[in-house]
């Protein structure tokens, strides 16, 4: 007897693949526009905070 196709894990692969492409895309989109000098904005994983509403000690 044959296995029935497994549409749901299927459809699940090719999603998964559209998201990567997708991603890969906007990634070299985001290179080429830093390499014609513009600015990139920082991601929001980095560890750092800004200081913004905190009065400066100057």
């Amino acid at each position: 007897m044959a296995r029935k196709p497994n549409y749901n894990f299927e459809k699940r692969q090719k999603d998964l693949a559209r998201i990567k492409k997708k991603e890969e895309k906007l990634q070299k989109k985001a290179l080429k526009k830093d390499a014609l000098g513009n600015d990139i904005p920082e991601s929001e994983d980095t560890d750092e905070s800004t200081d913004e509403g905190k009065p400066d000690s100057e």
